[in-house]
């Protein structure tokens, strides 16, 4: 499998993608809910979906594609090439606030991740890896992940997850953030997750993400050294919808004894 190669098509669409999606910004788009008012698609989010099987079916026929909109194939097991894409992760803010949001690319084959791909097109950073070569930032290679502790780690977690709710013990949470450093949340799963591979963030915590929001960043965070599992420190299933943990060595550990 010629990987160089396909990771060349896959950034070559990804930026082609992106500059349609920055493009979209200054015309009215067409906005739907899915599941509830705070879960939104655009007309943008449809196109460019479209816009890689397109693609992708065009120059590698025998590939599969799962990607959040449902434009792809239906999946039910990981066998072959399969792309994971998600065309405007954090729509929300793309509606919102025009910025923090991304596209996120994940290739794998018969379940190993190969290539990740994450295009901010606002502000033109392009997260890359081909699994075994190292990761890279704008052509920039990520350096490796060193050891931190919670008690000087900034970590993402949704606002949410604070309060009751019936995924995460959210006493345990509150006394996690006090121990932190500080918090954030951007709203975009994906370039939550390459934060932590570049070090702006020093984990990430979520009770539950589709494989497309994690497929690609999470090749990229393993290729730097992070740490990616579910809440019970078992490997992430690529067809399957998950809790997600994502931290740098040392944090990871400490961050598992607040989500387990």
């Amino acid at each position: 499998m010629q990987w160089n190669e396909i990771a060349d098509h896959a950034k070559q669409w990804i930026k082609e993608a992106g500059s349609l999606l920055v493009a979209s910004l200054q015309v009215s788009l067409v906005i739907e809910t899915k599941s509830s008012a705070s879960d939104l698609v655009t007309n943008m989010d449809r196109q460019i979906e479209q816009f890689f099987i397109e693609k992708i079916q065009g120059t590698y026929p025998h590939h599969r594609i799962l990607g959040e909109e449902g434009y792809g194939d239906k999946l039910t097991s990981f066998e072959g090439t399969v792309w994971l894409i998600d065309p405007i992760d954090g729509t929300m803010n793309f509606v919102h606030q025009k910025r923090n949001f991304a596209i996120s690319i994940g290739i794998y084959h018969d379940g190993i991740g190969k290539i990740g791909i994450i295009y901010d097109p606002v502000q033109d950073e392009l997260y890359s890896t081909i699994a075994g070569e190292g990761a890279y930032c704008n052509d920039i290679a990520i350096p490796k992940l060193g050891t931190g502790i919670v008690e000087e780690g900034i970590v993402a977690v949704n606002a949410i997850w604070l309060t009751e709710n019936s995924m995460l013990n959210c006493e345990k949470m509150t006394a996690l953030v006090r121990r932190l450093r500080g918090t954030r949340s951007y709203g975009c799963a994906a370039l939550e997750i390459v934060y932590v591979a570049t070090g702006r963030l020093d984990g990430y915590i979520t009770p539950r993400l589709s494989p497309w929001d994690f497929g690609g960043g999470a090749i990229i965070v393993q290729e730097v050294g992070g740490i990616i599992t579910d809440f019970k420190g078992n490997s992430l299933n690529p067809i399957e919808k998950s809790s997600v943990l994502v931290a740098k060595p040392g944090v990871y550990e400490q961050l598992l004894e607040y989500v387990n």
